[in-house]
C-alpha cells in the first residue's frame, strides 16, 4: 500500500451490488486527511432474474459492465492510481461468476475481489459505525441489500455479533412478486413474504435476544426510502426522516401495499426505481422489528462503501484518524485537516478555552455540563477552519463551513451550536434575542454566549500564534468581580492587549469584572 505522495493520492472504492454499483473517489492528503472528490451511484438490478435459476441474466450483466466502464473512466478522470473493488451477493452466489468477472476485467480494467457475507457484514458495520457517537452505546444494525441483509450487534468500538441471510428485496421480489402481477398486494401475500423471513432468521433471533441492545440503526436505500415515505405521508411538518419507528413503518406498509405498483411510484417520498421491490425490502425489516421488539431505528446513508474507506485507512501505519479517536473526534479532526487549520493554534487555543470553562464551572460562574464542554471543545478546534476561504471575514467563513459540513456523530442542533461559536469567536459578540440564532433555544443562546465568551478570550490569549501561555484559570471570586490567572512563558504583550478589549463583553455576560493576574 502507497504512502500518499506531497500532492496526495487518489484512491476509488467501487461496490458491485445486487441493485445499484456505488463509486467513491477520495484523496488521501499528505497531512493524514482525506477529500471525497466524487460519490456516484447507478441502479443496474444485476440480481434480476438470477436467483430464480443461478446465474446472472447477460441483459444484467451487460449493464454491469457498461456502468463499471463508465464509474472506472470518471475515476481515472481524476487521476486515480489505486481502485478497491468488491462485489457482494449477485456475483457471490452467481453461477456465472468467472464470466463476469473475466468481462469487467477486460473491458474495465477492473480486478474484484468477492467478499463473503460475513466479511459484507463486518465492512457495513465499519462503515455504519464509524460515523456514529454511540457513546458506549450496544446497538443492533440492520442492511438490506437486493440480494442478502447483513446484521451486527455493536458499539462504536467493537462488534460482538455478524451475520448474513439470503434475504433481500430483489431475492424476494423474485419469489413472490412475479413481474407481470402489478396490483396491490395483499395481506395473505405480505405475510407469506414475512414469514419467510421470519424462518429465516429465527436462530439467530434468539441469539440476539440475549444480547443487550440499547438502540437500532438501519442502513441501505430500502431504509432510507421507507422513512422517507413515512415523514412525508404521516409527518409531512416534521423535518428528515432521521429514524423510523415500527408504528409508522406499519403505517407506510399498509399504504403501499394497498396500491398497484404505478401508483405506488407516485407515493410522496418514494423512489419511482425502487417500488417494486420496496415491500419485500419493508417485510425484512418490519420482521426483525418485530422479533426484536424494536421501537425505533435510526435511519443512516452509511454503509459497505464507507466501510471500505474505513478498512483501507486502517491498515495505514501514517493514517492516524481511525486509533483510538471516537468518531466525533475523527470527523472533526478530518475536517479541519482537509482545509489545513494551523492545528498548533487550534490545539493551545482549545486547552487554554477548556481550563477556563472547568474553572470557570468550579467558581460557579455558569452551570454548564459535559454535553457543553464537549461541543465547546471541537468548536474551539474548528474556529479558525474560515480561514481556508479568506482570512476576511474567516468567522463568518468558519460558520458557513461547520454548519454545511457532514460532521459525523453530530445531530443537527449540535452542529449547527458549534457553527455559531466559532461564528462569534471574533468581532460582534451573541446576543440575547440576535434574530440571526433563532434556531437555537433558550437554554442554548445563554450557552453560546457564555461558552463565545471564553473561545474569544482563548483566541485573545493565543494572539501571536506563538504558544506563550502555559495554563489559565479562574481563581478568587468576589462580589463584582473574578480573577484570571496567565501563566506566561515570556513576552505577551499584544495577548493582554488582546484580553484587555475583551473585559466589557465578559462583564455583560458574568455580571461581575475581570481581573487579570499575570504570572
Amino acid at each position: 500500500m502507497k504512502r500518499p505522495g506531497k500532492n496526495g493520492r487518489v484512491v476509488a472504492f467501487i461496490d458491485i451490488g445486487t441493485n445499484s454499483i456505488r463509486l467513491l473517489v477520495v484523496r488521501l492528503n499528505p497531512n493524514h486527511s482525506y477529500t471525497i472528490l466524487t460519490r456516484q451511484k447507478q441502479q443496474v438490478r444485476l440480481g434480476e432474474g438470477e436467483f430464480e435459476d443461478g446465474e446472472i441474466l447477460p441483459e444484467a450483466a451487460e449493464r454491469a459492465f457498461v456502468v463499471c466502464k463508465t464509474l472506472t473512466d470518471l475515476a481515472r478522470t481524476f487521476n486515480c492510481e489505486e481502485f478497491v473493488a468488491v462485489a457482494t451477493s449477485a456475483i457471490r452466489e452467481a453461477g456465472n461468476q468467472h464470466e463476469i468477472l473475466h468481462r469487467l476485467r477486460q473491458e474495465a480494467q477492473l480486478d474484484i475481489r468477492v467478499i463473503s457475507g460475513q466479511e459484507e457484514a463486518r465492512l457495513i458495520y465499519l462503515g455504519v459505525s464509524s460515523g456514529m457517537h454511540l457513546d458506549g452505546k450496544s446497538a443492533f444494525f440492520i442492511d438490506i441489500g437486493g440480494g442478502s441483509t447483513e446484521i451486527a450487534v455493536g458499539n462504536d468500538r467493537d462488534y460482538q455479533l455478524l451475520e448474513s441471510f439470503k434475504l433481500g428485496a430483489i431475492r424476494l421480489s423474485n419469489l413472490y412478486l412475479p413481474l407481470t402481477d402489478t396490483g396491490p398486494i395483499s395481506p395473505e401475500r405480505y405475510k407469506k413474504i414475512q414469514q419467510h423471513v421470519k424462518n429465516s432468521i429465527i436462530q439467530s433471533v434468539k441469539k440476539i435476544r440475549k444480547l443487550s441492545l440499547d438502540c437500532a440503526v438501519a442502513s441501505s436505500g430500502t431504509a432510507m426510502n421507507l422513512a422517507e415515505i413515512a415523514q412525508k405521508a404521516l409527518h409531512p411538518n416534521n423535518g428528515s426522516a432521521l429514524t423510523l419507528s415500527y408504528k409508522d413503518l406499519k403505517k407506510t406498509i399498509d399504504i403501499i401495499c394497498s396500491l398497484p405498483l404505478e401508483q405506488r411510484r407516485r407515493i410522496p417520498g418514494m423512489n419511482p426505481e425502487r417500488a417494486d421491490i420496496i415491500v419485500p425490502g419493508a417485510a425484512i425489516l418490519d420482521t426483525f422489528m418485530q422479533e426484536l421488539s424494536i421501537d425505533t431505528v435510526m435511519i443512516t446513508g452509511r454503509g459497505l462503501q464507507e466501510g471500505l474507506l474505513v478498512d483501507y485507512l486502517s491498515r495505514m501505519d501514517e493514517f492516524p484518524l481511525l486509533g483510538e479517536l471516537s468518531p466525533r473526534q475523527r470527523s472533526v479532526l478530518q475536517l479541519g485537516r482537509s482545509c489545513g487549520i494551523n492545528e498548533v493554534h487550534a490545539r493551545t487555543v482549545t486547552a487554554l478555552v477548556l481550563a477556563m470553562f472547568d474553572s470557570a464551572k468550579e467558581q460557579n460562574l455558569h452551570p454548564f455540563g459535559d454535553g457543553e464542554r464537549e461541543l465547546l471543545e471541537y468548536a474551539t478546534f474548528l474556529h479558525d477552519i474560515g480561514s481556508f476561504i479568506s482570512y476576511n471575514n474567516h468567522h463568518a467563513h468558519s460558520y458557513y463551513i461547520i454548519k454545511n459540513s457532514e460532521l459525523l456523530g453530530f445531530d443537527l442542533k449540535e452542529v449547527t451550536f458549534m457553527a455559531y461559536l466559532a461564528k462569534y469567536h471574533r468581532k460582534k459578540s451573541p446576543k440575547k434575542k440576535n434574530p440571526e440564532i433563532v434556531e437555537l433555544d433558550s437554554h442554548e443562546r445563554e450557552a453560546l454566549r457564555v461558552l463565545a465568551t471564553f473561545i474569544r478570550l482563548g483566541e485573545s490569549l493565543d494572539r501571536s500564534h506563538a504558544a506563550l501561555i502555559k495554563h489559565v484559570r479562574f481563581t478568587a471570586p468576589e462580589d463584582d468581580s473574578i480573577h484570571l490567572e496567565i501563566v506566561a512563558r515570556g513576552d505577551c504583550q499584544l495577548e493582554i492587549w488582546g484580553i484587555e478589549s475583551e473585559k466589557k463583553a465578559f462583564e455583560k455576560v458574568f455580571g461581575k469584572r475581570i481581573l487579570f493576574d499575570i504570572l
